[in-house]
C-alpha cells in the first residue's frame, strides 16, 4: 500500500514538472522553424530537436496570458473532440499510450493537457482506459465509462471510441441548437428592455425639462411616461438589484432543488412552440444514447438507467426510470414506453419492429436521426419566426416613448396654427 502512495505520489509530481516550452531552430537545410513542446525541462526539448535534426537556438517556457490560462475549464465540446481524436488514431492502428501523447502534446487548454497526460500516465502504468476515465468522472459520465468498458471486454475499443466520439458531436451539435432556440429570443428581449430603461433614465428627463419649461398642458400619455421615467430616475438601481437577486435566486433553485428543476422542465415543455422542439430534442437524445448503449453490449435495463439521465430533462429522466422498471419484471420496451405516456405513436411503433426484427439499435438510431432532422428544421423556422416579431416588440417599446415625447410638439403646434 506504501509503495503504491510513493508511485501515485511520483507520477503526480512527474506530471505537475511538465511545461509548455517554445522552440526555435534551424534544419539541416538551414531553414528556421517553430514550435511548442511538452517536456520536464528546456534541455530534454533541445535533445529532442537534436535527435529530429534540428539545431535549436531558442527554447524557453511558454508565458502564461495576462489574464488567465487559456481554456480555463473542460467543456462538453473539448472531450467532443478529444473521443474522435482518440477513435481517429486508434481506427489508424496506433497504440493508445502513444494516441494520448500526440494528442497532449497538441492541447492548447492547460486544463486538458493535464487530463489528457494523467490518462497517459495512468494506462501507461498498467491501469484499463475504462479505469482510468473512473478517476476522472466529471469529465467522463457513466455513460462514457459504460461504452468503454463494454468495448474493452469485447475487443472493439476502437469502434466503440468511433460510436462515442459520433455520439458526443451529434449531442453537442444538438445542445448547440437548443441554445440557439432558448437564449436567442430572450437575449434580444433583454436588450430592448436595456434600451428603453436607457431612453427612460437618460432621455425623457431631458425632453421633460424643455416641456415643463412652456408650462402647458401635456397629453395624458405623455405625463404616463414622464411619471414612470421619474419613477425609473429614482429607482432604478432597486430595480437591478431586484433583477439580480431574482436571477441568481433561480439559477440556484434550479441547481439545488430537483423540485424546482422538475417544475422548469415541465413548464418549458408546455411553452408554444419552443416546448415542441425541447419535446422532440429530448426523445432524440433518448434514442440516439440508447441506440449507442445498446449496441455496444450494455444490458438493456442498465441501459436504460443509464440513458434516463442522457435526456436532458428531468420530465423524460422520470419516464426513463419508470420504464426501466417495467422491462425488469419483463416488459418489452415498446409496451414501457407506450406506459409512460411521452412517446409519439411513431417512436412506439418503430421500437415494437426493431425489437420483433432483433434490430432495436438500428431502429432507435433512425427515430434519433428524424427527430434531430425535426429540431434542426423547427429552430430555423423559429428563428425566422422570432426575427420579426421581435423587431414588432422593439419597435413598439421604443416607438411608443417617441410618441410619448412627439405628441406635446404636435399639440403644441396645433394651438401656434
Amino acid at each position: 500500500m506504501s509503495a503504491a502512495r510513493t508511485a501515485t505520489k511520483t507520477t503526480t509530481r512527474t506530471r505537475d514538472a511538465l511545461n509548455l516550452f517554445l522552440w526555435e531552430g534551424k534544419d539541416k537545410r538551414g531553414v528556421t522553424m517553430k514550435g511548442e513542446q511538452v517536456a520536464k525541462s528546456a534541455n530534454m526539448v533541445r535533445a529532442e530537436l537534436r535527435r529530429q535534426g534540428i539545431t535549436p537556438n531558442i527554447v524557453k517556457v511558454k508565458p502564461k496570458p495576462l489574464f488567465g490560462g487559456t481554456g480555463s475549464k473542460i467543456t462538453a465540446k473539448d472531450i467532443a473532440v478529444f473521443s474522435r481524436q482518440i477513435a481517429t488514431m486508434m481506427k489508424s492502428g496506433v497504440p493508445i499510450v502513444n494516441s494520448l501523447e500526440i494528442i497532449g502534446n497538441g492541447q492548447k487548454n492547460a486544463k486538458m493537457r493535464e487530463l489528457v497526460e494523467s490518462l497517459h500516465a495512468d494506462i501507461g502504468g498498467g491501469s484499463s482506459i475504462y479505469e482510468a476515465m473512473c478517476k476522472h468522472p466529471v469529465h467522463f459520465d457513466e455513460l462514457y465509462r459504460n461504452l468503454v468498458k463494454a468495448g474493452e471486454s469485447a475487443g472493439v475499443l476502437e469502434v466503440v471510441l468511433d460510436t462515442i466520439a459520433t455520439y458526443k458531436e451529434n449531442i453537442e451539435s444538438l445542445k448547440g441548437k437548443i441554445k440557439k432556440a432558448l437564449f436567442y429570443p430572450a437575449t434580444i428581449i433583454a436588450v430592448a428592455i436595456l434600451v428603453c430603461g436607457i431612453l427612460l433614465v437618460f432621455v425623457v428627463p431631458q425632453f421633460r425639462e424643455a416641456f415643463q419649461s412652456y408650462g402647458a398642458d401635456l397629453p395624458a400619455f405623455t405625463e404616463l411616461v414622464f411619471g414612470l421615467s421619474a419613477f425609473m430616475v429614482r429607482w432604478w438601481w432597486a430595480f437591478a438589484l431586484l433583477a439580480a437577486a431574482a436571477i441568481g435566486s433561480f439559477i440556484f433553485a434550479m441547481k439545488r432543488s430537483p423540485a424546482m428543476a422538475h417544475f422548469m422542465d415541465r413548464m418549458m415543455l408546455k411553452l408554444p412552440v419552443i416546448g415542441q422542439v425541447l419535446h422532440n430534442a429530448a426523445i432524440a437524445r433518448f434514442a440516439r444514447t440508447l441506440a449507442v448503449t445498446f449496441a455496444a453490449g450494455v444490458p438493456l435495463v442498465e441501459a436504460l438507467d443509464t440513458v434516463a439521465g442522457a435526456t436532458g430533462n428531468t420530465v423524460y429522466e422520470q419516464a426513463v426510470h419508470r420504464m426501466k422498471n417495467d422491462v425488469s419484471v419483463g416488459y418489452p420496451v415498446n409496451v414501457a414506453m407506450k406506459q409512460v405516456n411521452l412517446f409519439p405513436h411513431m417512436v412506439v411503433q418503430m421500437t415494437a419492429i426493431g425489437e420483433e426484427a432483433g434490430a432495436l439499435d438500428t431502429m432507435l438510431y433512425k427515430v434519433a436521426e428524424f427527430y434531430e432532422q425535426e429540431v434542426n428544421n423547427a429552430v430555423d423556422a423559429l428563428s425566422s419566426l422570432i426575427e420579426p416579431m421581435v423587431m414588432v416588440v422593439i419597435g413598439t417599446m421604443v416607438g411608443a416613448i417617441v410618441i410619448a415625447m412627439y405628441l406635446p410638439i404636435f399639440k403644441l403646434a396645433m394651438t401656434v396654427g
